[in-house]
């Protein structure tokens, strides 16, 4: 009896060993990709809590954390599929006034890049006019927040009829930008966080879509209910709420939420 019960407590200590040593798990868009490793790495510099992060377009990841996926916070890029995990009993706000509204950490900027070496002429709204431009990158519509924002930049400039058959169209909006910077494309809407990237910029060019053009990419993050570190889930949303971290944000192409 007392041999079971000391393998009993001694099974107990180590499982809650490997759960105090477990990752915090962040399911994050893909637009944040080149943005948000570096900020992970100065957050368990100062806080000691291990992040890692899994990107890939907000519709997908919300598949994931709705088949259960163990996942303690969810960046996603815009505000609908987050909350639809709220309305789903799957997640909630995050301490936001609103108990079914996500957190609005930051907003995305869509712009047309493409290549310093095309042969067409550097972007802009002109070049989508060009019928010298073939091959059109963007997002899929509908399970990336930037590809339905291209939609209906494209739409709102009565493009997108015209230029339909020439999109090609990506999973996500890394694999936009890599669409474009492969040649898959001659030119592509993407994140300005992924035109900012290092080799992006140093490859092509790009040009702003003004803002009156498509909906507000709002982004938004939400706590996975089931998880057992809220807290570590609460101290990372804390730091992405920042001064420091939302200057951070706006340098890498985001539009801070909070200032």
């Amino acid at each position: 009896m007392l041999r079971r019960t000391v393998l009993g407590l001694a099974m107990i200590a180590a499982l809650a060993s490997a759960a105090a040593q477990s990752p915090l798990r962040v399911a994050a868009a893909a637009d944040l990709e080149p943005v948000l490793p570096h900020i992970l790495a100065n957050f368990e510099r100062s806080s000691g809590i291990h992040v890692e992060a899994t990107y890939q377009a907000s519709a997908a990841l919300t598949t994931q954390i709705q088949n259960g996926a163990p996942f303690d916070l969810f960046l996603s890029a815009d505000m609908g599929y987050p909350k639809r995990l709220i309305s789903d009993g799957l997640a909630d706000a995050a301490g936001s006034a609103d108990s079914s509204t996500p957190i609005n950490y930051a907003n995305g900027t869509l712009v047309l890049w493409a290549r310093k070496d095309s042969s067409l002429p550097p972007p802009s709204l002109e070049l989508l006019h060009s019928p010298a431009l073939r091959r059109l990158a963007v997002a899929n519509p509908d399970r990336a927040p930037y590809g339905r924002a291209a939609v209906a930049a494209l739409t709102s400039l009565k493009l997108y009829d015209a230029l339909k058959a020439r999109l090609v169209t990506a999973e996500n909006i890394a694999q936009t930008a890599q669409f474009v910077d492969s040649g898959n494309a001659d030119a592509g809407l993407i994140s300005l966080t992924s035109a900012l990237t290092q080799h992006l910029s140093s490859s092509g060019s790009y040009f702003v879509i003004p803002r009156d053009l498509y909906p507000p990419i709002q982004q938004g993050a939400v706590i996975v209910s089931k998880i057992t570190k809220r807290s570590e889930a609460h101290k990372l949303l804390d730091y992405l709420l920042s001064a420091p971290v939302q200057a951070e944000l706006a340098r890498a192409g985001l539009t801070p939420a909070h200032k």
